[in-house]
């Protein structure tokens, strides 16, 4: 979030924070420097910090607005890091427009802009990128594993993941810059190699398995992308509507019906997942079912699951342009079909509601299989990714260039050190002198 440049960082912002109007309860949250004295005039007598208090709210002019708790938070010890207050009101959409209308008039108090508490927690050092992320996601989490994986990221697990391994590579550095530079101080080590790159060579295996979770991680996030493909008259529709429990696809005796691509999202266990129903697949002149068919493709070799199916009798595709991942195939009309276990992965009736359980369970123990090897500490954004994937390369580089100097291979440490940096927002140059100076005492 950029701050508008006709406002000043240095404002004393508020906001409502208790979501949309009307509602049983309105919170008004109030920080900056003002904060305090503010709450001051509109409450009286500011109750002890973190005890909440009942007030008379009013104006400066002694109009009553309403009784409610008053809570202070002194900085640091607050959200933004700053002196914070908030005020809790009946939620009535009057009672807290009144509020904020006498917050406005207060000089140097002006209403927070999307974002803007957090900002200020990051500025002050309250929380890094990734755990305002991670807030967020907290806030716009539907499933369970999604709140779990933005708790982890919340509460700075992640964080502190990343903050060991860059200081691994800090000291890492440190090691080489003090044989590089100070070589002839006795309190230096004669030669770095077994102290160093031992250790780096484990930190890029144990990057590198942990950029494998990534997969995972934005599956959490976003949900699994699971497709529906197979030739008209399949009964890709039908199965949505079933697993969606309500009519999303229109569903007709005539082929090609499905144009575009629909979706719907489920919780499965806890889990999120996005449902595609794709066009049928199937040679054809008609210029918008084409189109159809390929975005359907395109959808398909985007997929984490590609659902395949086919009436029962009539082959499952397995193969799409593109698509690396796991195909089941489904047999479909099983009511009028008999089932058969032997070309298909499993025979479902959207009709009667056979395999619909069975196909249910597929999925969960495919999501349980792919979450097995990790832990919740997972990266889960494309930003996270790409940074990762930049500070593998540059370690990779650092330990397998063995024939290129120690200042090559430090500068390929430092770039590792730099990206893992820049993904929880803390790049500080200064760490590496701190660490020469405290360890191995090069002022003396």
């Amino acid at each position: 979030m950029r701050i508008n440049p006709m406002q000043d960082f240095n404002d004393t912002i508020f906001a409502l924070s208790s979501g949309s109007l009307p509602a049983g309860l309105g919170v008004v949250r109030i920080s900056g420097s003002v904060a305090l004295a503010v709450t001051r005039v509109l409450a009286g007598s500011l109750p002890e910090p973190r005890q909440a208090a009942l007030k008379t709210i009013r104006t400066r002019n002694g109009l009553v607005i309403d009784r409610g708790l008053v809570l202070i938070f002194p900085g640091p010890a607050s959200f933004t890091g700053e002196d914070s207050a908030e005020i809790h009101v009946h939620g009535g959409k009057a009672v807290v427009a009144t509020l904020l209308e006498e917050l406005a008039g207060f000089k140097g108090c002006r209403l927070a802009e999307h974002g803007e508490f957090s900002r200020r927690a990051l500025e002050n050092g309250k929380m890094d990128l990734v755990e305002v992320e991670g807030l967020a996601d907290l806030i716009a989490a539907e499933t369970e594993m999604q709140r779990r994986l933005a708790v982890e990221h919340t509460a700075g697990g992640l964080s502190k993941l990343y903050e060991d391994w860059a200081d691994r590579l800090t000291r890492a550095r440190a090691l080489i810059e003090a044989e590089l530079d100070f070589a002839d101080e006795d309190d230096v080590p004669g030669s770095v190699s077994d102290l160093v790159w031992a250790d780096m060579a484990e930190l890029q295996s144990e990057l590198s398995g942990h950029l494998a979770g990534a997969d995972f991680g934005e599956i959490i996030r976003d949900g699994l992308k699971v497709v529906i493909a197979g030739p008209p008259n399949a009964g890709k529709s039908s199965l949505m509507n079933a697993l969606a429990r309500r009519e999303v696809a229109i569903v007709t005796e005539i082929a090609g019906t499905t144009r575009d691509v629909l979706h719907i999202d489920l919780d499965i266990e806890g889990y999120a997942a996005r449902l595609y129903d794709t066009a049928g697949l199937r040679d054809t002149e008609e210029v918008i079912e084409r189109e159809g068919i390929k975005r359907a493709l395109k959808t398909a070799a985007e997929a984490d699951i590609i659902l395949s199916l086919a009436e029962i009798g009539t082959a499952a595709q397995t193969d799409f342009p593109g698509f690396g991942g796991k195909v089941f195939r489904i047999g479909t009309k099983s009511d009028i079909h008999p089932a058969d276990a032997n070309n298909y992965d499993l025979c479902i009736s959207s009709d009667t509601g056979v395999g619909l359980a069975e196909l249910h369970q597929l999925l969960v123990n495919d999501l349980q299989t792919r979450s097995a090897a990790f832990s919740l500490a997972l990266p889960s954004r494309l930003r996270h990714r790409m940074l990762l994937m930049e500070s593998l390369d540059a370690l990779t580089q650092a330990v397998s260039s063995v024939s290129a100097g120690l200042d090559i291979r430090a500068e390929f440490l430092r770039r590792a050190a730099h990206s893992l940096g820049r993904i929880t927002g803390r790049v500080d140059v200064e760490d590496l002198l701190d660490v020469i100076f405290s360890e191995f005492c090069i002022g003396k």
